[in-house]
């Protein structure tokens, strides 16, 4: 130990407790004054658990140069998590200097709710090694968002607890963050911008055309007689092929933009979609809709009709399964529609790059649109489990990301 000091026996007068008050006011900061410059290696801290000795192993010049050089904070507690030692990109972090900050509690510089559940996101770190979120009070009603990685230490072998804790500030990130999903959502509408106008020209050109041609070949049927069998046969052919096309482009159509949608809403477009894929699949479809008590948003309408159809387009594709149900239900000020198959399923904790591009930009997509109405999408899956997907939105109108 470098250097111990102790407060002077005094003796009795009118004035001793004011002189004794004083005197550990000085002690107070010329200690905290030696611990910052590391000009003392132990610490003596009176608590709820009585009086504990820490050890401060950082006054070693090497190490200190290197942790204030850092661009993330660092960070020592006490079991009790209070501050022995901070560099100063942590006091830069909640704009308080860094006198005021060693020697008070961690909680004083977190977000009320952070505050509460402290003890449990720092066992969850210490535990687990996982990068817990967090809020930093960074003035007066200012939070900035950081995550913490902790490490348990006890390097004398004193038995004495104390916390490492490295925080990394994620500012920049959410920034950039918001400024892709931005970027992403103006995407998106560009595209259903242009599947509206790709679904138009289908419908009031192609889809004619392919009508014209249709009732010609019939008429031409029509007018070979028996004599020209094999062509008569041929005309025929030729006029059913047409039709067929022509309710394939139909079809094409109204996936790209459902005019029943904009017309009837959501309980409608759901019905239909999902006959259509029961018809074409053959696979079972169990359908449930309840009447919603007034219209969602356009955008919400359209996420839930999207969301649906690229997991019914996932289904038919990979899951390899037998029995499908689709539930459209009402709770509270949320609409929650959640896709059931009984198929292959998938591991949900790997990341979508491990999957082989299976799926992975598909449930990106997903989790962007209910992103973009300010709803939550979530997926629970296992192999040979099946896929369960449950977006929810919020009934009253959604005020679109700004850019």
């Amino acid at each position: 130990m470098k250097a111990v000091r102790k407060i002077p026996r005094l003796p009795p007068g009118p004035s001793r407790e004011l002189t004794i008050l004083r005197a550990r006011l000085a002690v107070a900061d010329e200690t905290l004054r030696a611990i910052r410059g590391g000009e003392v290696d132990t610490v003596s801290v009176v608590g709820k658990r009585g009086r504990q000795v820490f050890t401060l192993q950082g006054a070693e010049s090497a190490y200190r140069v290197l942790i204030e050089s850092m661009n993330e904070g660092a960070l020592t507690l006490t079991g009790d998590k209070i501050i022995l030692y901070a560099n100063q990109c942590f006091a830069r972090m909640v704009r308080c200097p860094l006198e005021q900050v060693i020697g008070t509690s961690f909680r004083r510089f977190l977000s009320p709710a952070d505050g509460r559940s402290l003890r449990r996101l720092m066992k969850l770190s210490a535990t687990s090694g996982a990068k817990v979120p967090l809020r930093l009070q960074a003035g007066v009603g200012s939070f900035r968002p950081v995550q913490i990685s902790v490490q348990e230490m006890d390097r004398l072998g004193s038995g004495k607890l104390t916390l490492g804790i490295i925080v990394t500030d994620m500012t920049e990130v959410r920034e950039h963050e918001a400024r892709l999903r931005a970027l992403t959502q103006r995407v998106v509408q560009a595209q259903e911008g242009e599947r509206g106008r790709v679904a138009l020209e289908l419908h009031d050109n192609i889809t004619q055309l392919l009508c014209a041609i249709a009732f010609r070949s019939a008429a031409l049927a029509a007018k070979l007689s028996a004599r020209d069998a094999p062509a008569k046969l041929e005309a025929r052919a030729l006029h059913e092929m047409l039709a067929r096309t022509g309710v394939e482009v139909e079809r094409i159509s109204r996936n790209l933009r459902p005019s029943v949608l904009d017309q009837l809403g959501l309980d409608a477009v759901l019905r239909e979609t999902c006959a259509e894929f029961a018809n074409r699949t053959h696979l079972a479809l169990a359908l449930t809709c309840v009447e919603l008590k007034a219209r969602l948003p356009a955008e919400a309408e359209l996420t839930l009709y999207r969301i649906l159809q690229e997991a019914l387009k996932n289904i038919e594709k990979h899951a390899s399964a037998r029995h499908v149900s689709v539930d459209l239900s009402q709770l509270g000020d949320s609409v929650r529609l959640t896709i059931i198959d009984d198929g292959v399923g998938f591991d949900s904790n790997r990341q979508p790059a491990a999957r082989k591009g299976v799926r992975g930009l598909g449930l990106l997509s997903m989790d962007e649109r209910a992103a973009y109405v300010h709803g939550t999408l979530t997926i629970k899956s296992g192999l040979d489990a099946g896929t369960e997907i449950v977006v929810r939105v919020p009934v009253l109108p959604a005020t679109p990301v700004a850019a």
